[in-house]
């Protein structure tokens, strides 16, 4: 379990694909502090197990599913990726409770200035923007955020400059796709009442090429 509070930003040093998935070595160094094997770190936002650490980096195994449901299947090496250690209970949750089960992939459509923050536009699929609401928290890849606005096709976010400096989001451009997970507390609440029958089941999506193609997966 995270908190959206990215630690570094880190790099990717190597990918190496097989058919199986990738083998990964990520430059990092807050994260290397006290890092073992088996534990768990969020790279932009994806939930992977340590499988080596290194004085300067350290390794993870990413599986096809991860390579095709996230931004980590076109990552190549010199990608910067957000870095965050699984947190520990007795420290201050300073995001929102983030599982790093990425739910979807969107696009970023809109960027625009305004004062010292800068508004960001991202097209997200319908599964995704069902559980936002403005004021409410969502993690792009990997970093807590608040959501401002919410439209039929797309959501926006503010970026202050910490964020912007210490964060892959100061480095995004139109048409960049980010990882995105929805906060816990919307898809319980739904699963909940759907199985107390106050609320319909959610129709089973058709698995066809436009379905395929507008995940990334053709």
């Amino acid at each position: 379990m995270f908190s959206g509070i990215v630690e570094e930003m880190g790099a990717l040093k190597a990918v190496k694909k097989s058919l199986g998935g990738a083998r990964m070595s990520i430059l990092a160094s807050t994260v290397l502090q006290d890092l073992k094997i088996g534990e768990s770190v969020s790279v932009s936002g994806t939930c992977l197990t340590v499988t080596g650490v290194e004085d300067q980096e350290f390794f993870v195994d990413v599986s096809s599913e991860t390579l095709n449901r996230t931004t980590l299947g076109s990552a190549t090496a010199g990608t910067p990726v957000n870095l965050e250690r699984a947190m520990k209970l007795n420290e201050r949750i300073g995001g929102h409770l983030v599982t790093g089960h990425i739910d979807g992939m969107g696009l970023i459509r809109g960027r625009v200035a305004d004062g010292n923050s800068v508004h960001i536009t991202i097209e997200a699929p319908d599964e995704i923007l069902r559980y936002c609401v403005q004021k409410g928290s969502i993690t792009v890849d990997g970093i807590s955020l608040t959501i401002n606005t919410v439209s039929e096709k797309a959501f926006s976010v503010a970026i202050i400059p910490h964020t912007a400096k210490v964060t892959t989001m100061g480095l995004k451009q139109l048409g960049d796709s980010v990882n995105l997970e929805n906060d816990l507390i919307g898809k319980y609440v739904e699963r909940l009442l759907q199985n107390s029958g106050q609320l319909p089941v959610s129709p089973q999506p058709v698995i066809d090429r436009d379905y395929l193609q507008k995940r990334g997966l053709i």
